[in-house]
């Protein structure tokens, strides 16, 4: 019996895996993002020990970010009974040192969705004094700082422009990510559709691999839950392709430089992502995830890696990811199933 042989263009060899370098989680605490008192540690352990040990000793995340600071509080350097230097009190360095000690990389986040309008009060009265503040208040607790301004239309971009020149004046930017108050993100919309002025701006100046000034951006959940690893995938193949028919067209993004973010809870009992990694999107889109090719922006394929929201109590509405109801049955076990870093290593840059 004769063998068929294969023209040699249809020997197709599957994509070369790339690393994730990026698994991490953004942080509420126990009062829903406000991080507004001072955490028993014993306490805290219990409610968050998953995150520290996926149940052989080794973490479930290699980035933990606390979610949120008050910008306009941050511009003021408040102290009230909340507030230390414009920080919540309870992102101090207990907490901090909770996660690092664990070499799990963290960040503050500042804005979010509740904080839109402060974030415009505090750009426009001084964007570079914010930018300043938020550079020290890093150094002081050994945190990097993540952009979380989610103004969807008419974003304040000069300023902001201003914020991170202040920003990258006393922490310039460091590839190897040895400085952890170096590391300065945004989030941009889960496509190029919502925030698409910032994602614009961003794109083309702050997250470009000729010249980086941001070290990358999260692709932030959708209003809900993508229904199925092809509706997660187009999401963030927008930001890959970039939306050249808009009418202002918002160029492409290196994969390297960004990461996929995906909810851990979505109502109130916990959802495959957080319990069952068989079933969750952070399985199905894996391969998507390591092997997705640039298409004009960047050299490597593969994106950074996932971010999921929120670790602990993220809204009144919702499971807390507290006993019983941890992700050590979804996001503890990607993290063996994708070997991830501990501590973060340098990341890719193009």
């Amino acid at each position: 019996m004769g063998v068929l042989a294969l023209a040699p263009s249809l020997l197709i060899s599957p994509a070369k895996a790339t690393q994730i370098q990026v698994y991490g989680a953004w942080h509420c605490g126990n009062d829903y993002c406000t991080w507004a008192s001072v955490r028993d540690m014993a306490d805290f352990d219990t409610k968050n020990h998953w995150l520290i040990d996926r149940g052989d000793g080794v973490p479930s995340v290699n980035l933990v970010v606390l979610s949120f600071v008050n910008p306009l509080k941050l511009l003021n350097l408040t102290n009230d009974s909340q507030t230390s230097q414009g920080i919540p009190i309870g992102m101090n360095s207990a907490v901090i040192g909770y996660f690092a000690s664990h070499n799990i990389r963290v960040m503050l986040s500042i804005g979010g969705i509740t904080f839109v309008n402060d974030w415009d009060t505090a750009l426009e009265r001084n964007a570079t004094q914010l930018g300043i503040n938020a550079a020290r208040a890093a150094q002081r607790l050994g945190t990097g700082i993540e952009i979380d301004y989610e103004k969807n239309a008419r974003p304040n971009l000069a300023a902001l422009q201003a914020f991170i020149n202040a920003y990258r004046s006393i922490l310039p930017y460091d590839a190897t990510g040895a400085n952890p108050a170096s590391r300065l993100t945004i989030d941009l919309g889960a496509d190029d559709r919502f925030l698409t002025d910032l994602c614009r701006k961003a794109t083309a100046d702050w997250l470009n691999t000729t010249n980086p000034v941001l070290d990358y951006a999260n692709a932030m959940v959708p209003n809900k839950q993508p229904t199925s690893a092809s509706a997660a995938r187009s999401n963030w193949q927008e930001h890959i392709d970039g939306r050249p028919q808009s009418s202002t067209p918002v160029g492409p993004l290196a994969p390297a430089k960004f990461t996929g973010g995906l909810f851990i809870v979505t109502g109130r009992n916990p959802c495959a992502e957080c319990v069952n990694f068989s079933n969750s999107l952070e399985n199905s889109t894996g391969n998507y995830v390591q092997t997705v090719a640039p298409n004009g922006a960047g050299t490597t394929p593969g994106m950074l890696g996932y971010m999921f929201w929120a670790a602990e109590c993220s809204t009144a509405r919702q499971v807390c990811t507290t006993p019983p109801n941890t992700c050590q049955g979804g996001v503890s076990v990607g993290s063996k199933t994708y070997r991830i870093p501990f501590p973060m290593p340098a990341l890719r840059q193009s």
